[in-house]
C-alpha cells in the first residue's frame, strides 16, 4: 500500500472489485481503511478464500518470503497469484512452480508509469505467464493500465521490466548532463529543453523529470533505494546471459553514491 500500490488499490475499487488489504506497518494503510477498504490482520488471513492476491513490495527478498512463508500456503486451489514487484526473473519462475504444484496460478506483472500512471490507471504493465492465466485476469490488469501484454512464459515480465529500467538509466543521466551542458554554457536551461524536447530527444524523462530537474524539485514518485534494487536486477540478469551493459552499470554507481550521501 505504498507511492504505487495505493493508486493502483483505488483504480481496482473504482472498477467495482471487492479489494482486502494487508500490509506490514497498519498506520501506512489507514487513509484505505478510511476509504472503507477492508482489512487483513495477517498475510494469511488476507490469502484465505480469494479469487486473485496481487503482491507489490519492495525487494525480492520480501516476494520470496511473504510467498512461501505465507499465500502459498494459505491460498486456496485456484488462486491467481499476481506479483506486480519489480523482482528477479529467477524468483518469478521459481513461484509459478510452486503454486502449479498447489494448483494455484501464477503471474509475474511488474509495471511501469510511475505514481502518475498508477494514479490515472494508465500503467504499462508486462506479463510472464500462461496465457489462460492472463486471459482469466485481464480485467484486473484492466483497472490499473493501459497497455497490458504478455511477454511470454514465467519471468518474462521480470525481464521485461528489467529492460524498461535499463533504458530509463540513461534516458534519466542523459537528460541531466543535458541539463549541466546547458547551465555551463550561460543559457536558460528551461528554454533550451522546451526546444530539444520537441525533437529526437523527446522522451518522459525530458518532459517530466527534466522539468522536476530544472526546479530542483526532488519530491520522489519513485523511491532511490527501489531504483537501485532494480537495477541491479537488471545487471544480475544480463550477466546470467553473459553480456555486459557498461551505461547501466555507470548510472547504477552513480545512484549508489547518490543514495550513500543521503539522498
Amino acid at each position: 500500500t505504498g507511492i504505487m500500490g495505493t493508486e493502483m488499490i483505488s483504480n481496482l475499487k473504482k472498477s467495482g472489485f471487492n479489494v482486502s488489504i494487508y500490509t506490514r506497518t497498519k498506520e501506512k494503510a489507514k487513509p484505505l481503511i478510511e476509504k472503507g477498504f477492508a482489512w487483513a490482520d495477517s498475510i494469511e488471513e488476507l490469502s484465505k478464500d480469494k479469487d486473485a492476491i496481487i503482491t507489490m513490495l519492495g525487494y525480492p527478498s520480501d516476494v520470496e518470503k511473504v510467498y512461501f512463508e505465507g499465500i502459498l500456503n494459505s491460498a486456496s486451489p485456484g488462486t491467481y497469484l499476481i506479483d506486480m514487484t519489480t523482482s528477479s526473473p529467477s524468483l518469478a519462475k521459481k513461484i509459478y512452480q510452486a503454486a502449479h504444484q498447489k494448483c494455484m496460478h501464477a503471474l509475474d506483472a511488474p509495471v511501469s508509469g510511475g505514481q502518475i500512471g498508477a494514479k490515472n490507471a494508465t500503467l504499462s504493465i508486462m506479463v510472464g505467464g500462461d496465457k489462460e492465466d492472463f486471459d482469466a485476469c485481464f480485467k484486473i490488469f484492466e483497472a490499473m493500465g493501459k497497455t497490458i501484454v504478455l511477454i511470454g512464459d514465467a519471468g518474462a515480465g521480470q525481464v521485461a521490466k528489467a529492460a524498461n529500467q535499463t533504458a530509463i538509466a540513461g534516458c534519466i543521466a542523459g537528460v541531466a548532463e543535458a541539463i549541466t551542458l546547458v547551465n555551463s554554457s550561460g543559457l536558460d536551461a528551461k528554454k533550451v529543453l522546451d526546444v530539444i524536447s520537441k525533437g529526437a530527444a523527446r522522451s518522459f524523462q525530458m518532459e517530466y523529470n527534466g522539468q522536476m530537474m530544472l526546479k530542483d524539485d526532488m519530491s520522489p514518485s519513485f523511491y532511490i533505494k527501489h531504483y537501485i534494487k532494480d537495477l541491479k536486477i537488471a545487471s544480475q540478469t544480463s550477466k546470467e546471459n553473459n553480456h555486459n551493459l557498461p551505461i547501466l552499470e555507470n548510472v547504477l554507481k552513480m545512484y549508489i553514491d547518490l543514495a550513500d550521501q543521503g539522498m
